[in-house]
C-alpha cells in the first residue's frame, strides 16, 4: 500500500470521492502544511495555522496508479481558484498535492502539465505541489462525514466515469 495526500477544498467531499475509487483502501480527512502541532478544526478554519484541509489516501498501486489518482484529483474539483472551492474561502481550502518522495513529485508535475495542456480549464491551474509534511487526522466526527450524515459537495466518482 502507498499513501497520497490531496487538498481540494472541504475534506468531507474529497474523502467521500476517493473512497469510491477502486483500489483505494482508505481515505482519512485531516490537516497538513501548517505550522502548528495537532491542529484542531476550529484553529484551521480560523486561518490561524496555515494548514490545508486534506485527505490522506491509502491505495494499492497494483489496482490504481498514483497518476490516475492525480488525474481524478484535477477532475473532481476546480484547480484554478486560489484558496477557494465553491462557497468555501480561505487558505485551508487551497488546491494542493503533497507528494511522498521524488517519484510522486515527478508524476504530479507531469499530470499537472497534462491538465493544463488539456484545454479543460479556462484559467491557469493554481494547484500547489509540495513535499508531504506531517499529516494530522481530523477529529473523529469529520471522518466519513457524508456516510454518517448524507449529502455531497463534489462530483461523484461514478459521475466522473460517465463523462
Amino acid at each position: 500500500m502507498e499513501k497520497a495526500l490531496f487538498g481540494a477544498g472541504c475534506f468531507w467531499g474529497v474523502e467521500d470521492f476517493f473512497r469510491q475509487v477502486p483500489g483505494v483502501a482508505d481515505a482519512v480527512s485531516g490537516y497538513a502544511g501548517g505550522a502548528s502541532q495537532r491542529p484542531t478544526y476550529r484553529q484551521v478554519c480560523n486561518g490561524d495555522t496555515n494548514h490545508a484541509e486534506v485527505v490522506e489516501v491509502t491505495f494499492d498501486p497494483a489496482k490504481v496508479a498514483y497518476a490516475d489518482l492525480v488525474d481524478y484529483f484535477f477532475k473532481m474539483h476546480n484547480p484554478t481558484t486560489r484558496n477557494r472551492q465553491g462557497p468555501d474561502v480561505g487558505t485551508q481550502y487551497r488546491s494542493v498535492i503533497f507528494t511522498h518522495g521524488p517519484e510522486q513529485a515527478r508524476v504530479a508535475r507531469e499530470r499537472l502539465a497534462a491538465a493544463e495542456a488539456s484545454g479543460r480549464y479556462k484559467s491557469p491551474i493554481v494547484t500547489q505541489l509540495e513535499a508531504a509534511p506531517t499529516f494530522w487526522p481530523a477529529e473523529e466526527h469529520h471522518q466519513r462525514y457524508f456516510q454518517k450524515h448524507g449529502g455531497s459537495c463534489h462530483v461523484s466518482f461514478a459521475d466522473l466515469q460517465n463523462h
